[in-house]
Order: structure tokens, then sequence, then C-alpha cells
């Protein structure tokens, strides 16, 4: 049984738009929409710059072809027209509505007719469609093309950041066999605070002030979970907590971190182009990162070969680094970075490998989104390596109230009273844990 709601129509906050009335001919439309893109080509881009001053030409071009149409246009017919249109050449088509939506932070588009929306952690199916998929395809070039970036045959997946800060990824044939499908995360310029995490219980306040305790003294700490669960906001708070002396170099595929430091130098990674020239990896990025006197690297996402860069620079003297990973559980992590290491480069031992590992990662934190849409981090851990093989030590975790796992329905954070390998190593390099082992010793807190 689905936990998805049925279809739902488009909607900006709480208000619902009734898709369904609008009686305009979509192939009346695209005529006044060719006939304004033709006026563009003669009058410049610069005479249609106002919404106004769309509304205006498209009522001169409505006078002229009234003859020809066939029928009369009512008032609302021509404001849902110019509102259609304005959103075709300078907004987000037929989903603009949903970027407007605060509340939806993903928008999948499986086709000209198959558009669903995240809404609160609810994914939903909207009535919203494309004309075609022709239609389809010219929104997505239009949207491509304004960041230098081209899908073709030869380039049938493409990556992109647009101008609102939000995340596009697009597959067309022969990758995706049903036709064009468009993944977006969406971008929000509210900034996520400490206390909006532990408001929302993603964490308890003893939790926060454990990770702020780490970051400050200059632990390494991989933040892992699924997509959607708050990897990257968590990032972004933990790394107010840095020093402000302290210079960061972040290094992404798409620019997404939104850091609150005054030092931060970023690096985005860049494709080839059609001859497979001009490309930087994630990989060079962590090289070039190591000649620029960063204090702290910060890779936003580890998913490939970068991950043996990135512990080689933990492991010389870039400590307090900060990455996230895709895994489900702190024990994934480490079998995921040995993989991606191998992978990275096939001639290393996997001793060497693990030894890297264990020396350079220090904490793990394990995110989790809910089947409800709600987010949490599930467990803290340290890696001790005084064992062999290296322990995963939980320092922390979330206990679900009983028969609702997955759900909303409260539950406790604890501490687990383990031996933390963490503060040892802290310890050593002189910094006071006095207050970490305090936090360690008493934390049970019921949700609330």
């Amino acid at each position: 049984m689905s936990v998805y709601p049925a279809t739902t129509t488009c909607q900006k906050d709480d208000n619902p738009i009734d898709l369904s009335s609008r009686s305009v001919n979509k192939r009346l439309r695209r005529l006044l929409q060719d006939r304004l893109i033709d006026l563009i080509d003669d009058d410049g881009i610069d005479t249609l710059r106002h919404p106004s001053d769309i509304k205006a030409r498209l009522h001169d071009i409505v006078a002229t072809l009234s003859p020809h149409i066939g029928q009369q246009l009512s008032a609302p017919d021509m404001d849902q027209i110019t509102t259609d249109i304005i959103a075709e050449i300078s907004g987000y088509g037929p989903i603009t509505c949903l970027f407007e939506d605060k509340s939806i932070t993903d928008i999948l588009i499986n086709g000209p007719s198959d558009i669903w929306a995240d809404k609160r952690g609810s994914l939903q199916k909207t009535d919203i469609e494309f004309d075609d998929e022709e239609h389809l395809r010219r929104f997505i070039d239009r949207l491509l093309g304004a960041q230098g970036k081209q899908l073709d045959a030869s380039r049938p997946m493409v990556d992109a950041r647009l101008p609102d800060g939000s995340r596009i990824h697009t597959v067309i044939p022969p990758l995706s066999p049903k036709g064009p499908v468009v993944s977006i995360r969406r971008f929000h310029r509210d900034q996520i605070t400490a206390n909006t995490l532990v408001d929302s219980n993603f964490l308890s306040r003893e939790m926060l002030r454990f990770l702020e305790l780490l970051t400050v003294s200059g632990a390494n700490i991989v933040i892992a979970g699924n997509s959607g669960a708050g990897k990257t906001s968590l990032l972004n708070v933990l790394s107010g907590y840095i020093p402000a002396h302290e210079r960061i170099v972040t290094i992404e595929e798409i620019e997404e971190l939104k850091l609150n430091h005054h030092h931060v130098v970023p690096l985005v990674s860049r494709d080839g182009n059609s001859e497979d020239r001009g490309a930087f990896s994630l990989r060079d990025l962590v090289k070039t990162a190591l000649r620029m006197r960063a204090d702290r690297i910060i890779v936003g996402e580890v998913r490939g070969a970068e991950v043996l860069d990135m512990l080689q620079a933990m492991n010389v003297g870039h400590e307090g680094s900060l990455t996230t990973l895709h895994a489900n559980a702190p024990k994934e992590v480490l079998n995921r970075i040995e993989t991606l290491a191998l992978i990275g480069d096939t001639n290393l031992n996997r001793d060497i490998v693990r030894h890297m590992m264990t020396s350079a990662i220090q904490v793990i934190v394990q995110v989790r989104r809910f089947a409800d849409g709600s987010r949490r981090i599930t467990s803290i851990c340290d890696i001790d390596n005084r064992f062999d093989p290296p322990k995963v030590n939980e320092l922390f975790t979330f206990l679900p109230s009983s028969g609702q796992a997955g759900h909303d329905g409260g539950g406790r954070f604890l501490s687990s009273g383990n031996d933390c390998s963490i503060t040892h190593q802290l310890a050593e390099k002189g910094c006071d844990v006095t207050e970490l082992c305090a936090l360690l010793k008493d934390s049970n807190h019921e949700q609330q």
C-alpha cells in the first residue's frame, strides 16, 4: 500500500490551484509565444524585460491575429495565457508554481504528463502537464542553455545549477527509454540554523553541543545517510562552529553548500567538452586544495576516487575536515569508503587503505529520512582504532517510541555510555575534553 497521497493539484503554499479550469487553447498559446519570440529577435530582449511589456505586446499580437483566430479571448483567458507565456520565457514554465511553494523540496518530471513533488516529506503526484515531449525538451534546453550546458545524444545526462541555486539533473534517450526525465532538488534561501534542527527534533541539544565541540576541536567527521536526510543541512550548521581565523576550501560537483563562515573558498568540478577536454574532477580539486593553504577541506559529497585524496588530506594535517556520503549505517560507511578508494586505485593494498581510513576518519554521524518525511540523527559513532579490526563505537542513538519506527511518534535520544575513543585522541592533542565526557554520561531526553 502506497504511503503517498493520491493525485494533487499544484499548490502555492497551502492554497490549491485548480489547473483543470484552464481552458486556454494550447495551440493558440504556442502561436502567440512564437510571435512574441519573433519580436524579441527583431527588437531585442531588452524590449520585454518586464511582465507589463510582455502583456502589452501580447495584446497587440492578439488584436492583429483576432480575424484569424476564430475565437474571442475572455479577460481571464488572456490573463492566464499571459502568465503562462511569461513563465515560459523567463520562468519555469508549467512548474513555476512548484518553485513558488517553499514547502516543496524536490520536483520530479518523468515525462510531459507525469510530474511529482516532494511536499513536506510526502511525494505527491501533481496534475501539471507539459503540452508534449517537444515542449518538455524546449523547457530543459532553455534551463541548461542558460548555464552553458548542452543535452544531446552524445551527452544524454547533465547536471546543472539553476539561477535560484536549485540543482537539476536531466536524462534523455538512449539512457532514458521513456523520454526526458528531470530531477530538481530545490534550493531554499532560508538558512537552517542549529535551533531549527533542535526544534524539529533532528537531534537533541546535548548532541548538538557534542558535535559543536568536536568541530571546534578539529575532529574529522563524515555525515552519512540516505537522499534528502539532511546531510548538507547538518554540514552547513557545523561549519558555523569552525573558528573564524581558519581558512576553508569547499569542493563540490554543483555548488550547494551555504557555509556560515567568512573565509570560504569554493571549488566546483567541471565536465569536459564534446571532445572530453577541459574536465576537472573532484579528485583534481582535492589535490588543488592541498596547495591552497587550507586549514580545513570540505567535500560536499564523496562518491568516487576523490575519497582517496580526501583520506590523504585528513592524514597529513588537514584536521577538522568534513564530508558527506550516501550510506545507510555507520558500519557501511567504512565499507563504502574502502570500496571507493580501491576502485580509484586498483594497485593499492587493502590493508593500507584500511589503515588510512581508520586513522583519518574519527566520527561518523548517521542521519535518516523516515517514511513520514521526518529527519533525524539516528547515530553518532567514533572509530576506535585501538582494536584490530577497528571498532565502530556508538556514542549516541535515537530510539523511536514503541510501534512508531519511521513515523513522527516521538522517541528518545540516548547516550550509550560506551568508552569514547575520540575524547582520548583529542586529549592527546591538548584539547579540554571535560565537557565532551560529561555530555556522554548525561543524555537521556524525551522528544518534545
